[in-house]
């Protein structure tokens, strides 16, 4: 009775994580770039309570008697799966239509990804740099921050599907003046190590990043300017998740309920 109070209690804690976990995702329904968690579990280690042997006749039991102690969160998987299409009027969101991720260079110095392509210009010491809402530089295909000069009017710099910045020429047609916004992909996404602010890093999981600009072994994916892409959650789904996880919580509280009272009506066979 011990060992089910136990078990009991794994299965409660693993469930609040699964909780927590829901209630991430449903806190960032509108948060632009964001992917979905998931929880995932394993079972614990098995108790053997008894071993194949033979019935008094001699006759082979083909099967051993072992019983579990509980469960624990092996891992919180996040879902890359494209999120809905949001028309914007800013002329600087962009929204990734593949498996790429945009690189920010982050205050300490290193390079961080993200979907979120809700960016600004913010007026520097050497002209106009593409950031994000914190103000991370953007960075080109070539890992530079993508900075214009002052004599280019920001309202008429248009990109294309390629993530070239272009500029209307002496007949306004849009030509690309040699920038290129940076997308990167990574042979496993989801070894990527999760940030604040939608950002992920590179890890060792996650292998290192693919340059779609200098790469032909990936898919390229394209950007549409005027769009960002919205969170991948659907509200219906967690709901129901949250409903089962807060009943597989109400269920672990009973056996450790009814665990109790066993024990307690054990004591009382002493008396």
């Amino acid at each position: 009775m011990v060992r089910s109070l136990w078990t009991a209690a794994t299965g409660m804690i693993a469930q609040q994580t699964n909780i927590d976990t829901i209630a991430n995702n449903l806190a960032n329904v509108n948060t632009q770039g964001y992917k979905t968690h998931v929880n995932e579990f394993k079972t614990l280690l098995y108790q053997t309570l008894q071993t194949k042997t033979t019935t008094a006749n001699g006759d082979q039991k083909p099967t051993t008697a072992q019983v579990g102690l509980g469960v624990r969160n092996s891992a919180i998987t996040t879902i890359f799966k494209q999120g809905n299409q949001l028309a914007s009027e800013s002329d600087t969101d962009f929204m990734i239509d593949g498996k790429g991720f945009f690189a920010l260079r982050g205050t300490d110095g290193n390079t961080y990804y993200t979907r979120n392509g809700n960016f600004q210009f913010t007026l520097g010491p050497n002209g106009n740099m593409l950031a994000n809402s914190d103000g991370l530089p953007v960075l080109s295909t070539t890992g530079q921050p993508i900075i214009l000069a002052n004599t280019y009017i920001l309202s008429d710099v248009s990109v294309n599907k390629y993530g070239e910045l272009c500029y209307p020429d002496a007949k306004n047609n849009p030509q690309p003046i040699g920038v290129r916004i940076g997308l990167f992909q990574f042979n496993n996404p989801n070894g990527l190590d999760k940030m604040a602010e939608t950002l992920y890093a590179q890890s060792a999981a996650s292998g290192q990043p693919i340059n779609e600009a200098t790469s032909n072994m990936v898919e390229k994916s394209s950007v549409i300017q005027n769009y960002l892409e919205g969170s991948n959650v659907q509200v219906v789904d967690e709901m129901v998740n949250m409903i089962v996880a807060q009943r597989a919580y109400e269920l672990n509280s009973k056996a450790i309920t009814t665990s109790d009272e066993m024990l307690q009506q054990a004591n009382n066979l002493k008396r």
